[in-house]
C-alpha cells in the first residue's frame, strides 16, 4: 500500500496523487493513458534540480576548504545513479512502481536508472506537497545523513583515472559510443574506453555519461 511507502519516507502527502505519480513510469503511462506527460518524468526533471540544489548547498557550507571542482566531484557521487538507486532499495520504492508489462517483464524494478529517476520524482512530489522543507527532510534522511555514515568518495570515476593516466607524459584517453539500444523512455548506452589506441574499458549506462562513468570504472580495476 501507498501509506506504507509514506512510512517508510518519513512524510505524509496532502495530496497523494503527487505521490502516485512519482511512482508512474513512462512505460505505464504509454500504456494505460498513451501520454507520457502523465509519467514521472516531468517530477524527475524537477527533482534532479532540487536533489542537485540541496546538495550543493550543504557541501558549500561544511567544507568550505575545498575547490570548486572537488566540491563538484563529491556532489556527483552522491546524486550518482547508483547512489539514488540504494536509497530507492532502503525505501521499498521498487515494490510501489507502476510499470508497463513489457518493463514489468525485463525485471525495471530492480532496475538502476528507473529507481533512481523515481527517487528524483519523489523529492519533487514532496518539495510540491509540502515545500522545500519537505524535499530537504527528504534529502537530509536519505542522502545527507547517509554522508557521515559511509565517506563520500570525492573523486568521480573519469577524473581519478585521468588523474592517474597523466602521471606519464603523452597518454591519450578515448572514450567512443560502440552500441545504442532500448526504447526511448529506457536506453541503454555502451561506451569503449581506450588509452593510446588500446581497450582498457567498456561501460553501459542509461546515458552516454553513465556509460563513460561505468568504463572508467572498469578501467581503473582492471590497472
Amino acid at each position: 500500500m501507498i501509506k506504507d511507502l509514506e512510512t517508510a519516507i518519513g512524510y505524509r502527502f496532502r495530496n497523494i496523487t503527487l505521490l502516485q505519480n512519482a511512482l508512474a513510469h513512462s512505460s505505464y503511462a504509454n500504456e494505460r493513458w498513451h501520454n507520457s506527460l502523465m509519467s514521472n518524468e516531468r517530477l524527475e526533471f524537477l527533482g534532479d534540480s532540487i536533489l542537485g540544489m540541496l546538495v550543493a548547498d550543504h557541501l558549500y557550507r561544511n567544507f568550505p576548504d575545498r575547490p570548486e571542482g572537488e566540491l563538484t566531484r563529491m556532489r556527483a557521487d552522491m546524486v550518482c545513479e547508483r547512489a539514488l538507486a540504494q536509497i530507492a532499495q532502503r525505501i521499498g520504492l521498487g515494490e510501489h512502481l507502476l510499470l508497463g508489462k513489457g518493463e514489468e517483464q525485463s525485471g525495471g524494478r530492480s532496475r538502476d536508472s528507473i529507481l533512481a529517476d523515481a527517487v528524483e520524482s519523489v523529492i519533487a512530489a514532496c518539495y510540491l506537497d509540502g515545500g522545500m522543507d519537505a524535499a530537504k527532510q527528504f534529502v537530509q534522511k536519505f542522502v545527507l545523513e547517509q554522508m557521515s555514515i559511509a565517506p563520500v568518495n570525492n573523486k568521480d570515476y573519469k577524473t581519478a583515472l585521468q588523474e592517474r593516466v597523466q602521471q606519464k607524459r603523452n597518454q591519450v584517453l578515448a572514450y567512443a559510443l560502440v552500441g545504442e539500444s532500448g526504447p526511448d523512455h529506457d536506453k541503454h548506452f555502451e561506451v569503449e574506453l581506450t588509452l593510446n589506441g588500446e581497450v582498457i574499458g567498456r561501460g553501459v549506462g542509461s546515458s552516454k555519461k553513465r556509460a563513460e562513468q561505468d568504463a572508467a570504472r572498469v578501467a581503473l580495476e582492471n590497472m
